[in-house]
């Protein structure tokens, strides 16, 4: 008996559909079962010898049947959808068929396995992985250039030197899975011994050891550093890897998003893109994202540097390259026979006749050449050259001399000062807090614990008798 289109329906498991369409072989096979398995199925016949009862018994059975088709097919098109990414906006290209592209390495799986990542083969067990529904994962992926709602909160932090930066922090969804990427994968990728910043192990105080001693040292700053790290340049880290055309778009998108700007119009709030998916300030990904794809740039670099005799260090997007100063002659005794002359050291040696300010420019014309070779741009005006009688500085500690490198003195003096009028009985300044002094021991702890670890008790009895 046939079943009409007002019967109350139980919700249905679309993961449970999706399996029994994919037993049947496809959506069309699952429908016909489905429609000869309740009746709906009609055989077609000729009309002509038809009474007129039986014509309009027939047409009703079949009217009925493409009710019934339409819904299975609507059905099975949601259980397809909770199965499949399917569309993942403007400007995005997503093969459902997960087949062999050009731009795959040879033996993906093998480069994973390297790499140790996990087996990603499909969008589904990417899902799997990062806890979500196939729908949640096309959901915090999707790209829109107007969209009404992303999924980024906007705020400004001043910048040092003057200016503020714009801060794109992730919603506790998406950062979540921005998390698993970064521990389960990024963080498994290679990346060059130069590299300082964002990685275990290393910090500022690493990255400006290397430069202690310096006959010159030069900083270079790389311009609108994450916004060039494109979401096809991140696809291409994620590719590298071990992983297919489709996992790899989707990684890309889940820890890129365009720089927006937020507009009004009639009474709705809009996000316009302003350029491609780019790597967001303030996304857990981005740092380690951006230490995986200089590893040729770090390589070329530090290639450079070694054939001038330099050394070469890069902290995020500051580039640091120092050259060591020339050895003390020991001094000659009376009475004595001359001291013989100190060998070269292989810096010397490999640097050969290019000294001073031939060195500094061969080094200067390698290194724009080679960051625009990568893809990246030199900001001209946040490039300094550093000599011996005036502060070299390499993120933000001082490393003149030989010995350790330091916090600057002003910086102390401005910490001394300050526990010395709250010790008095004076009020904190404007801007400072007991939290923003212990923040400044704590980087004076980095270089000097002796001293560092004194002025965090001072902070601490002070914070403590309020």
């Amino acid at each position: 008996m046939n079943q009409t289109n007002q019967d109350p329906r139980p919700s249905v498991d679309l993961g449970a559909l999706w399996r029994a369409i994919e037993q049947a072989g496809s959506i069309q096979a699952y429908v016909n079962q489905q429609l000869s398995a309740r009746g709906y199925l009609i055989e077609r016949r000729d009309t002509a010898r038809m009474s007129a009862a039986e014509l309009k018994r027939y047409k009703q059975q079949l009217k009925d049947e493409a009710v019934e088709k339409r819904r299975l097919k609507a059905e099975a098109w949601a259980a397809y959808k909770a199965a499949h990414i399917v569309h993942l906006g403007e400007g995005i290209f997503f093969n459902e068929e997960n087949d062999f592209d050009r731009f795959d390495l040879r033996e993906p799986e093998a480069r994973a396995a390297e790499n140790e990542l996990p087996t990603l083969d499909k969008p589904a067990q990417l899902a799997e992985a990062l806890g979500l529904s196939v729908s949640e994962l096309r959901w915090l992926t999707f790209h829109r250039e107007a969209a009404e709602s992303i999924h980024y909160q906007r705020f400004t932090i001043p910048k040092r030197r003057g200016g503020e930066r714009e801060i794109w922090a992730p919603m506790p969804k998406l950062k979540a899975a921005q998390r698993w990427v970064m521990r389960e994968i990024v963080e498994h990728l290679p990346v060059h011994g130069a590299a300082h910043g964002f990685i275990a192990g290393r910090s500022i105080l690493t990255n400006a050891q290397v430069h202690l001693n310096a006959e010159i040292l030069v900083n270079f700053d790389l311009q609108d550093f994450f916004p060039t790290v494109t979401w096809r340049r991140v696809k291409g880290v994620f590719r590298k890897a071990g992983y297919r055309e489709q996992v790899a778009t989707l990684l890309a998108l889940l820890c890129t998003e365009p720089p927006r700007e937020v507009i009004e119009h009639e009474g709705k709030r809009y996000y316009i893109a302003l350029g491609q998916r780019c790597l967001p300030q303030g996304a857990p990904t981005s740092p380690a994202i951006t230490n995986a794809l200089c590893l040729r740039l770090d390589r070329r670099l530090s290639g450079l540097a070694r054939s001038l005799g330099w050394r070469y260090t890069r902290y995020a997007d500051d580039l640091t390259f120092s050259l060591p100063a020339s050895e003390a002659k020991p001094k000659a005794k009376k009475g004595k026979a001359k001291p013989t002359k100190a060998k070269p050291t292989k810096a010397k040696k490999a640097q050969g006749a290019l000294t001073g300010e031939a060195a500094l420019a061969r080094l200067m014309g390698g290194v724009k050449a080679i960051v625009a070779a990568e893809g990246f741009a030199l900001n001209p005006d946040k490039t300094a050259i550093k000599r011996p009688s005036g502060r070299q500085g390499v993120t933000g500690l001082v490393v003149n001399g030989d010995g350790s490198p330091r916090v600057p003195r002003e910086v102390r003096r401005r910490l001394r000062a300050a526990l010395h009028n709250l010790e008095r009985g004076q009020p904190l300044r404007e801007g400072e807090s007991y939290a923003h002094l212990a923040g400044l021991a704590a980087f004076v702890y980095m270089t000097d614990p002796a001293l560092g670890g004194a002025l965090l008790k001072r902070i601490g009895a002070l914070a403590r008798q309020g």
